[in-house]
């Protein structure tokens, strides 16, 4: 990303951000959570999965597992069925056990409220982390990517990398430290409600006059 570029990105994005939050107030994270286990776990299942299904399960298997110490003593074939409905059951049963596993001998049972040793946890990426100590600790150290905020940020031009990790660095260069927190957040609002995968919502949406993807769309047509 060229400087002038980088710039203009810097402009816009503060534009984006202003109108998203006026449209989208109450931006926070869907997933249903009471402590940082919660949402770790919740968000290890929210991988190609919706959250109101995430939410569905939750609660039973909460209700089970209170402490890492539950979850890293769990029976995996049992674990795997209680959450078979979220997809990737097998791989996601693995990173959860031993997440919790690693939070009992390394972190004396509580999760880390870092980036550095968050994502020493198995299944925990840097999207995963971001979200867990934003929701959980209200702490900043990047912005989470998923496929929402991928989608938006090649749509808006503010990234052309497919690495979710490539992807932040980007708008970790342009959106201004104080909206990191919550960037993730308006930006899934708005490709939940308008910004849709297979067919955008142009006509409804708040920043297409920001939108390359849109000004492309209308020289099509």
């Amino acid at each position: 990303m060229i400087n002038g570029k980088m710039s203009n990105n810097r402009k816009r994005i503060k534009e984006i951000i202003l109108i998203l939050r006026k449209t989208y107030p109450k931006s926070h994270t869907a997933l249903n959570f009471k402590n940082p286990l919660q949402i770790l776990i919740a968000t290890i299942l929210s991988a190609q999965c919706t959250d109101a299904k995430v939410n569905q399960i939750t609660p039973s298997l909460f209700k089970k597992y209170k402490t890492p110490a539950d979850f890293a003593n769990a029976d995996q074939i049992e674990l795997e069925k209680e959450i078979k409905s979220t997809g990737f059951f097998r791989n996601k049963a693995r990173s959860i056990i031993g997440a919790s596993k690693k939070i009992v001998s390394d972190h004396k049972g509580i999760v880390p409220n870092d980036m550095k040793d968050l994502v020493t946890l198995p299944g925990v990426a840097r999207k995963t982390a971001n979200i867990v100590l934003s929701s959980a600790f209200n702490k900043v150290e990047g912005i989470a990517v998923d496929t929402h905020v991928k989608r938006l940020s090649m749509r808006l031009g503010l990234s052309r990398e497919k690495d979710a990790n490539k992807i932040e660095k980007d708008l970790m260069a342009v959106v201004p430290k104080s909206d990191w927190l919550d960037f993730n957040y308006i930006l899934v609002n708005h490709g939940r409600e308008v910004c849709l995968a297979r067919k955008p919502r142009c006509n409804l949406c708040v920043i297409k006059k920001f939108c390359p993807y849109f000004e492309s769309s209308v020289q099509g047509t």
